[in-house]
């Protein structure tokens, strides 16, 4: 469980099975030290089990909603990763039945679920369970009526099952269980299995037997986090849907589009007080930063100021009771961020912190955290926290509209409803074949680039500069596409690989503006013989005419596209710099954290 704390930081509990007491279940909200005290002061005494690390999603982390979760008789036992969609309509039904829910969680819905459908057999209750839940899950279930038994069921979530003598583990990632066997097989979606002290079965959710190819891990601890990829930030790249989607649950009305900001002491009457915001923040989360401008303006109609924390103290800043300060750092240990924090608040502002670590200096300090989700991240240049950090503000833009009246219940739930398909389409990013090689052997010898683009997309050039410096030390310069005639025109020619953001909303008569005025930028830029790259729409024939290359993303909601378009650049900068032969995860004379100003 410690291996795994950071798939969850705010409860844990352990459910485990013995010929003395029976089951017995320790839980405890908080850190999983808190655990650790509970069972070293009260133990427990058993041969299979299973446990938890929590970070809430729906109801609040306490001991009550921690997991694991129990029916109402007590028989079935089960813990959960994931969200189920459909839990109000399955909780309404399973209450007329009868059934009562002690806890806030949608996790409970499913013991209660299994226990409908009981009948002896736990794999038969879990697979036909399995048939009514809608949405993404791992799961894994005891049951004290069919003991010497643990199923395990993954619908989006990972899960791992590992192979020992004579000892069967089931897990949602490998370093959990390296440390007792090397075999393992991961589960498909609509995979069931069925672990005893014989060994496991596996079935899908139709009964049908199934089987999965079994791996003998050879990796060194650090190869086991990074997953089987080459490199750290490689992994981190491919674990962004995740991240977004796990700093999203929990914080959207799936039917209403309101958004939830528990973590707060800062009342809504005080939101909609504010007179303006200033966010702070440095390199990548200053990039996030400008973007949340775009986001919080139009969809809050508040005037929002962005500062990098390292000059924000320096300039005496004008604060007072009337202007929230956002302050926003990956790892929440950032020298400058903090005394930026320090200083917004002894000026009178109150603090809201953008993290992704909980507990962190600025989570501690602040009125109000919005804790991202995006687990650890190791390599230096950042991936998974740049795109966590972007659906942060998208969801303070979306409460602060709410909460000051300036978005109304329609436009909440259409642009939450796109929100929550942006990890699908993210996954789609990842996925799409592209022919990086011939892409990546024109550009690696270059010794500049330009990065452009217009409105919220100029902060995703910028960002898609910094981490080709960052990478692969070539020269690049994210501009704002509109200032092509005011200098960088006099760089273009057929050496220099110009980057364009041309992705747009077609829905969005101010997207669509945006995007003809870049076509004319593209059109400059091939008047000079400049090699374009242009992220665009799928399927986008104008651009394709004009472009050398083009990356293609999936259409979205204005706000929405730069979570998209950063990851082909990401992608991009990452590929040239293993081409040079560069150290992608600790780029020289880099840190990931920085801790000293």
């Amino acid at each position: 469980m410690r291996r795994l704390e950071y798939r969850g930081y705010d409860s844990a509990g352990l459910a485990v099975v013995g010929e003395v007491h029976g089951l017995v279940i320790r839980r405890a909200p908080g850190k999983l030290r808190n655990l650790e005290d509970a069972v070293r002061l009260d133990p427990l005494d058993g041969f299979y089990g299973i446990g938890h690390t929590r970070w809430a999603t729906h109801g609040r982390p306490t001991e009550e909603n921690a997991h694991p979760h129990v029916d109402c008789t007590g028989n079935i036992v089960v813990v959960h990763n994931g969200i189920i969609e459909n839990y109000t309509e399955l909780k309404h039904e399973l209450e007329r039945q009868g059934h009562r829910f002690v806890t806030e969680t949608d996790t409970e819905v499913i013991a209660h679920l299994i226990e409908k459908h009981f009948a002896g057999h736990l794999e038969e209750a879990v697979r036909r369970a399995a048939l009514e839940l809608k949405g993404v899950f791992a799961l894994a279930i005891l049951a004290q009526s069919d003991p010497n038994k643990i199923v395990a069921v993954r619908q989006g979530p990972p899960v791992v099952i590992g192979l020992g003598e004579g000892e069967y583990f089931v897990a949602s990632d490998v370093p959990a269980i390296l440390g007792h066997t090397r075999d393992m097989f991961f589960l498909d979606d609509g995979d069931l299995a069925v672990l005893t002290a014989e060994g496991v079965h596996l079935m899908d959710f139709e009964g049908r037997p199934i089987r999965r190819q079994i791996t003998r891990i050879l990796w060194d601890p650090i190869m086991a986090e990074k997953g089987g990829y080459k490199h750290f930030m490689l992994k981190e790249m491919y674990e962004q849907p995740r991240a977004v989607r796990d700093t999203l649950l929990g914080r959207v009305g799936q039917e209403s589009g309101r958004i939830f900001l528990n973590e707060m002491d800062i009342s809504p009457q005080e939101f909609r007080e504010f007179k303006s915001l200033r966010l702070v923040a440095c390199g990548t989360s200053w990039h996030a930063a400008l973007s949340g401008k775009f986001m919080i303006e139009r969809l809050a109609r508040i005037p929002v100021e962005v500062d990098y924390a390292s000059e924000f103290r320096y300039r005496d800043p004008i604060l007072s009771p009337e202007v929230l300060t956002v302050v926003i750092s990956q790892s929440g240990e950032t020298a400058d961020t903090i005394a930026a924090q320090r200083e917004a608040k002894s000026k009178g502002s109150k603090t809201l912190a953008i993290s992704n670590v909980v507990g962190s200096m600025i989570d501690r300090e602040a009125a109000g955290s919005i804790l991202t989700h995006a687990g650890p991240e190791i390599g230096v240049a950042s991936t998974k926290a740049f795109t966590s950090q972007l659906t942060a503000l998208i969801l303070l833009a979306v409460y602060l509209g709410q909460v000051r009246e300036t978005l109304d219940a329609e436009a909440s739930r259409k642009i939450t409803s796109e929100a929550l398909q942006i990890p699908i389409k993210l996954e789609a990013v990842l996925t799409k074949p592209v022919g990086y090689d011939e892409l990546v052997r024109r550009l690696h010898r270059s010794s500049d680039f330009l990065f452009l683009g217009r409105g919220i997309h100029f902060p995703v050039a910028l960002e898609g500069a910094l981490k080709l410096k960052e990478l692969s030390y070539i020269h690049a310069e994210g501009y704002p596409a509109g200032e092509m005639k005011h200098g960088p025109n006099a760089l273009i020619d057929q050496n220099l690989p110009v980057v364009f953001l041309a992705a747009y909303d077609p829905s969005d008569t101010a997207s669509r503006l945006r995007y003809e005025k870049t076509i004319s930028n593209l059109q400059e830029v091939r008047a000079r013989q400049g090699l374009i790259i242009a992220v665009a729409n799928e399927g986008d024939a104008e651009i394709a005419a004009l472009a050398d290359f083009v990356l293609e993303v999936p259409t979205a909601n204005e706000l929405l596209l730069p979570i998209l378009e950063i990851v082909p650049l990401q992608l991009l900068a990452y590929h040239i710099a293993v081409r040079r032969g560069c150290d992608v995860d600790q780029p020289r004379n880099l840190a990931k954290s920085v801790t000293v100003e």
